[in-house]
């Protein structure tokens, strides 16, 4: 069975499931899809770019066959940050495909599709999928076409640097994480170009799944020793195709996406927060960041969210997920420069504007974090658990028999409240919360948590991931 599907931000599975007639017939059914909805004519122009993990370039090959095949033409924007791919397809209002698996192991890639003026929504997806098993395509041919070549980053690179200031950033010295990120260089171009001192560490010649969400220990035991030799004001780091941020404070701490998120609506000056029921619930204490819209986790869900809040009225949209990618719902200026709404998950955003706080602030990244009083949160994964085992696990703990959950939850004063917006998160007696979800994009089960102390959440995290391994061997 074909581990393929639509997950939370695209089409992933395994590499070796992937590549060959799977990636053909997609990307077919993609353009396929633009065709009956007269989205696209013959002839025009589809941007096709890609991450640095080892089967990126030829999947992307692949891509720009179909591409060709279905009358279109394919350009060959060559490996860059997905945001950075979206921002020259939303310029120019023609589609884009972007090979990659994000955080996920070398082993497994994806495909995530853009349609001018935007990602492709959850309708998008089934219609894709319709379009797959109409065409039911028997082979992939070789592939032979010569995608034109465009330079995409520029505008990117462009667009903080005009936004942000020349010298917004002087001063400040900080360690770029740049492992195997497709944005580890624009990362530091940028920094250069606004006054800062960038540091590189950890590049990688292969490919390291960092993921903003669960952090390695080995990332976070680096991250500690190079701020105690390095004098960093903060270091920072997107996923592998660099639309997630990692951002540490000076003391080498890892900031939670969300609370990246947040700082950054608040620099924007956001009226209006989008984000998902796995951001921290402090985000809803009254007077901290305005009006908060919950959604399911995944880009498609948060961008809804923020056509529902522009439609009605909502002047300055910022939406965010947990995992720290933003997504700028609406056009913001400051200080007369403007910054256009980029709807897609963006890395840089976060960062630059954390790192802005710092400056104005003249404080310390940690200080800033700690005004905030967000809860300790703290999320895991299992890995290679099938999604119908943890279905299972949440529906017996959401069964009208409540003994397996109060036999799990018994000591934490029981379950006080459910909610089953996206999995299964408990509020238990002791003010503490356990959330339980199937990851959209790979065989894993996901554990968040939060606590007041980070001693009493690391243990809460611990001892459900036990519990949720326990349950569903």
């Amino acid at each position: 069975m074909t581990s393929l599907k639509f997950g939370t931000s695209g089409l992933r599975g395994l590499v070796s499931e992937l590549v060959g007639l799977p990636t053909y017939s997609h990307a077919r059914a993609f353009c396929a899809m633009l065709r009956e909805d007269d989205a696209v004519e013959p002839g025009d122009e589809v941007l096709i770019g890609r991450d640095l993990r080892s089967s990126s370039p030829l999947i992307a090959a692949q891509c720009a066959q179909a591409v060709a095949d279905a009358g279109l033409v394919p350009v060959d924007c060559g490996a860059l940050p997905t945001p950075a791919l979206a921002l020259a397809a939303m310029k120019r209002g023609i589609s884009a495909i972007m090979v990659t698996g994000s955080h996920i192991p070398d082993d497994r890639n994806g495909l995530k599709f853009y349609r001018a003026p935007r990602e492709i929504e959850k309708a998008d997806e089934v219609a894709i999928l319709a379009w797959y098993a109409k065409l039911a395509l028997d082979a992939v041919p070789d592939v032979s076409v010569a995608a034109t070549r465009r330079e995409a980053i520029a505008d990117y690179r462009e667009r903080y640097v005009a936004f942000f200031g020349k010298d917004v950033l002087a001063g400040l010295t900080v360690g770029v994480y740049q492992h195997s990120s497709v944005g580890r260089d624009v990362i530091c171009d940028v920094l250069v170009a606004l006054g800062a001192t960038p540091i590189p560490l950890g590049r990688s010649d292969r490919f390291i799944p960092v993921d903003t969400e669960a952090l390695r220990t080995e990332d976070e035991r680096l991250a500690r020793q190079w701020a105690v030799d390095g004098k960093l004001d903060a270091i920072v780091s997107t996923d592998g195709d660099a639309d997630r941020p990692l951002v540490a404070d000076e003391t080498g701490s890892f900031l939670r996406g969300d609370l990246v998120g947040a700082l950054t609506a608040r620099f924007l000056g956001a009226d209006l927060i989008v984000t998902p029921v796995t951001s921290n619930s402090a985000l809803d204490r009254p007077g901290l960041f305005g009006k908060v819209i919950r959604t399911r986790v995944g880009s498609p869900y948060v961008i809804a969210g923020m056509e529902r809040a522009r439609a009605e009225g909502a002047r300055i949209v910022v939406g965010f997920e947990a995992n720290g990618g933003v997504l700028l719902g609406s056009d913001v200026a400051i200080d007369n420069r403007s910054l256009a709404a980029l709807p897609t998950r963006d890395a840089l955003l976060p960062i630059l504007a954390n790192l802005a706080l710092v400056k104005e602030a003249n404080k310390p990244l940690s200080a800033i974090a700690a005004e905030t009083r967000f809860a300790i949160a703290l999320s895991n994964r299992l890995q290679d658990v099938p999604q119908e085992r943890t279905l299972a696990l949440i529906a017996r703990l959401d069964a009208a028999d409540s003994d397996f959950r109060e036999a799990a939850f018994g000591k934490y004063g029981g379950v006080t409240a459910r909610d089953r917006s996206d999995g299964l998160r408990l509020t238990l007696g002791n003010g503490t919360t356990v959330h339980f979800r199937a990851s959209g994009n790979a065989p894993e089960l996901r554990v968040y948590v939060e606590a007041q102390s980070f001693s009493e959440a690391e243990a809460l995290l611990a001892e459900n991931l036990g519990f949720a391994a326990a349950e569903t061997r």
